[in-house]
């Protein structure tokens, strides 16, 4: 057969009307894989809230030396989320690029805390370590509100990006106060709004 009288191929492009319905389930995807997944968010929420509530009733209230005790519960937390993770990964599904984004995310934000604690640690500088504590989670919580496009993360993390700028000028004993409200309204309350919208959605 020759050239002229070959089919012509079919175009395999996309109209850009087809690339935004494309991009639009993509987010929807990874939406719902976040709110089936807002266990991360839900459980390092209320673990790290209670945590500096709990420090802060130790060290200013009651005056007990040992107030940094409760800290002991973060490796706990961390074998709790690698379980889960573990049983999470074991439920085969697609990763979308959205999906792919927030997991990379996340993992870098992950290791910068990791490092600074480290930094806090050796040096015995924790003046100021609420103050880069709540900047990673208004990066954290920013970005992923805005892939997903949804609201209540987004505001959540430009208000830590203010509270971040307030924390400096205050103690270390009312940064607690300052970083639990941080957690509130980047963590917990977005998290169970994003839980509640997705189980409406089903």
């Amino acid at each position: 057969m020759s050239a002229s009288n070959q089919p012509p191929k079919a175009d395999m492009g996309f109209s850009p009307e087809e690339s935004i319905s494309l991009i639009q389930s993509m987010i929807t995807q990874a939406r719902g894989t976040v709110a089936d997944n807002s266990f991360y968010l839900l459980f390092w929420g209320w673990l790290v809230f209670l945590c500096c509530l709990a420090e802060f009733a130790l060290k200013v209230l009651l005056q007990y030396p040992n107030h940094s005790v409760v800290w002991w519960s973060m490796p706990v937390g961390g074998v709790v989320t690698a379980i889960y993770s573990f049983r999470q990964s074991r439920k085969l599904r697609v990763l979308s690029f959205v999906d792919q984004a927030l997991d990379f995310l996340w993992a870098g934000i992950g290791i910068a805390f990791g490092l600074l604690v480290y930094i806090n640690i050796a040096s015995n500088a924790w003046t100021n370590a609420f103050t880069y504590y709540i900047l990673l989670y208004a990066i954290g919580t920013f970005v992923t509100g805005r892939l997903l496009r949804f609201k209540p993360l987004m505001i959540g993390g430009l208000l830590n990006f203010i509270l971040a700028g307030v924390c400096v000028h205050f103690s270390y004993d009312y940064q607690l106060l300052i970083a639990s409200l941080a957690l509130l309204i980047s963590y917990i309350i977005p998290g169970h709004l994003l839980r509640n919208r997705y189980r409406q959605n089903r």
